[in-house]
Order: structure tokens, then C-alpha cells, then sequence
């Protein structure tokens, strides 16, 4: 099962991929509300990443196949993702999706943009 959005720019975008992955993954029927958090949260840090980093987050998607959940965005920067030391003004989110991700990465776009993906496992 597969979703995608067009995010709006902006801090709006936060919002609605929280939305959609909750409402995805629960209408999918992942019960577990911690694996529906986790899948909240990843997508959380990596909207907030592409909006602050990367010049806005233009889509979202989310694959569910099994007990892996794939939550990916896509922006338009080639800048890859790096972990830095938190402070005040971030660092945390690298270090979060590692937390709770079975693995995570980035592939570059033909259009000069990049995709940062995150796999999540279901709890047993």
C-alpha cells in the first residue's frame, strides 16, 4: 500500500504529513499506536529536515508492505543529510530516525533533488 502527497510549502507542511501518516497507517490497520507514532515522528523530522535544509519539502510518501513501513521525502536540494551535534537550534533529527528506523538513506533525483528515506519494522 502506497500513499503520496504534495506538501504545502512552509510550516504547514508539518502538519499535514503528520496527518496523513497516521491516518494511512491506521486506515491500513497498523494497531500498534507506538509503530504509528514511530512512523509519525520519522516523517515529522524529515519534513522538518527538508524544510529547513533543503528549500521545502515537496512530497511524502509512504509504503506499508508486510511489517516494513517506508516513509520518504523528497525535496528539491542535493544536500545530503548530515548527523551534526544537537544545540539549541537542532541536530536531534539524524539521531531520532536512527533511534527508530531499521535503516535509512538518500538517493539523488535526475531534477537535482534528493529522496531521504527511513524504514521502520513493525513491534513484534
Amino acid at each position: 500500500m502506497t500513499a503520496h502527497l504534495d506538501l504545502p510549502v512552509g510550516p504547514d507542511a508539518l502538519a499535514a504529513a503528520r496527518q496523513v501518516v497516521r491516518s494511512a497507517l491506521v486506515g491500513w490497520g497498523y494497531e500498534d499506536l507506538e509503530d504509528v507514532a514511530d512512523a509519525v515522528l520519522v516523517a515529522d523530522e524529515l519534513v522538518s529536515n527538508a524544510v529547513r535544509h533543503g528549500g521545502g519539502c515537496l512530497r511524502l510518501h509512504v509504503h506499508a508492505r508486510d511489517d516494513e513501513v517506508t516513509v520518504s521525502a523528497v525535496d528539491g536540494s542535493a544536500v545530503v543529510p548530515r548527523r551534526r551535534d544537537p544545540d539549541g537550534d537542532g541536530g536531534r533529527g539524524l539521531r531520532i530516525i536512527e533511534a527508530l528506523s531499521q535503516a535509512w538513506g538518500v538517493e539523488d533525483l535526475p531534477d537535482g533533488g534528493k529522496r531521504v528515506w527511513v524504514r521502520l519494522v513493525r513491534s513484534a
